[in-house]
């Protein structure tokens, strides 16, 4: 997202943020483990392990109808694995959403339950070679590792939304397209894909489908808001030159998650635009709070400075 001040009370943004934000909320996980003869299976020891980067581990047990419940405190992709010590392991995984909570069904019979654990150890190994290929800016691999991982699971939405960010960084925007669409149509309701589109048909000046896509991101978090999605609103709407309409998201915005930097700048923009001097310095003030090093951060620092002269 670039700034340019072409006044000293007038702001134009050209781009947005795809910042995640952590949420003051929680979710849960609840499953059920199964037999083969779709029994549910009591004392079954369950670990729900966090595929992103604290790879957190929590374990618990399936109680006597075979289900078990597991509060999550970050949204993600996790891992969830059922343990016998008498029929080994079977693992399956599900996207944790804060606020909106997801079920899954683990069968464990014997005769799967090694090929599920070689399945998901390889998925998994493949996946991250895909992740750490794209931090190193080697997009060709990271697209053919996430492929290749598409071919291990094809439900996998984290694939095609990766091999996507993977195609936009070379710069084919018409193929990251698709691989988004194809992550949506996996699964619908993908705050991330939906939030790539709405920045992309921005970008593009195709407004009203990203004011769509936005509006499907704001949703998907159930009854809460989804603070980065309200927030892209405000984005789009600013770039058509709704800016009253657009300071009223990113106010919405922190009133859902006040700790949102972005949020706060824009906001300050906005107040610049109306003549508000101290209230946009307060604004700026609280962006450099949350983000000192942020990408705002010098532009903030300045018109502080200029503001407060």
């Amino acid at each position: 997202m670039r700034q340019m001040l072409t006044a000293r009370v007038t702001a134009v943004l050209i781009a947005l943020s795809l910042a995640a934000p952590a949420l003051a909320q929680s979710t849960m996980v609840r499953g059920k483990v199964i037999d083969a003869k779709k029994e549910g299976m009591p004392n079954v020891t369950i670990v729900v392990e966090s595929l992103g980067g604290s790879g957190r581990k929590l374990t618990t047990k399936t109680d006597k109808k075979g289900e078990f419940v597991q509060l999550l405190t970050e949204s993600g992709m996790y891992r969830i694995t059922a343990s016998d010590p008498k029929i080994g392991s079977a693992s399956n995984e599900t996207r944790g959403v804060l606020g909106k909570p997801s079920g899954i069904v683990i069968v464990l019979v014997p005769s799967t339950a090694a090929n599920n654990d070689a399945k998901a150890a390889e998925l998994k190994e493949v996946f991250e070679e895909g992740v750490n290929a794209s931090r190193a800016s080697q997009h060709d691999v990271a697209i053919e590792k996430f492929n290749a991982a598409l071919a291990l699971s094809p439900a996998c939405f984290d694939c095609q939304f990766n091999i996507g960010v993977a195609l936009m960084a070379k710069k084919d925007e018409k193929a990251a397209e698709e691989a988004w669409k194809k992550a949506l149509e996996i699964k619908a309701d993908y705050a991330e894909a939906l939030n790539a589109l709405s920045t992309l048909y921005n970008n593009q000046k195709r407004f009203d489908e990203a004011s769509a896509m936005s509006a499907k991101a704001a949703a998907s978090s159930g009854g809460g808001g989804n603070p980065d999605a309200i927030f892209n609103q405000g984005i789009i709407l600013w770039n058509q030159g709704k800016i009253a309409e657009a300071k009223a998201k990113f106010e919405e915005t922190i009133k859902i998650n006040a700790a949102h930097p972005e949020a706060h700048f824009q906001l300050g923009m906005a107040m610049l635009n109306e003549g508000k001097l101290a209230e946009a310095v307060t604004e700026f003030e609280t962006y450099v709070k949350l983000a000192p090093e942020g990408q705002y951060a010098t532009q903030a620092k300045g018109m502080i400075a200029q503001l407060k002269k």
